[in-house]
């Protein structure tokens, strides 16, 4: 699956390196309602050039992996800042 990467010099795969990590770090960084969204820029810098469709979860469903979701946030993050910032769509275009 990897194949591609055997054929890079050196300076390609530092490239390729960076590319990811910066990635990887917006990903990372992301915060407020943004850790809410489906990302597939991340997932389209795999060289394979599919389009998986996700399943999506009827609302019910979708709502109570949210609630589970910021559950998760107060145990494995109880130190960090709470705010009460709404979404604003106009701020997404996805």
């Amino acid at each position: 699956m990897d194949e591609d990467l055997d054929r890079l010099t050196q300076a390609e795969l530092v490239a390729e390196v960076r590319k990811l990590r910066a990635a990887i770090r917006k990903h990372r960084d992301s915060t407020l309602h943004e850790l809410c969204w489906h990302h597939p820029d991340l997932w389209g810098l795999l060289p394979e050039r599919t389009d998986p469709q996700p399943a999506v979860p009827e609302w019910p469903q979708f709502m109570r992996g949210c609630i589970h979701y910021r559950q998760s946030l107060d145990r494995q993050l109880p130190a960090a800042e709470r705010v009460g910032v709404e979404f604003d769509k106009s701020d997404k275009t996805r």
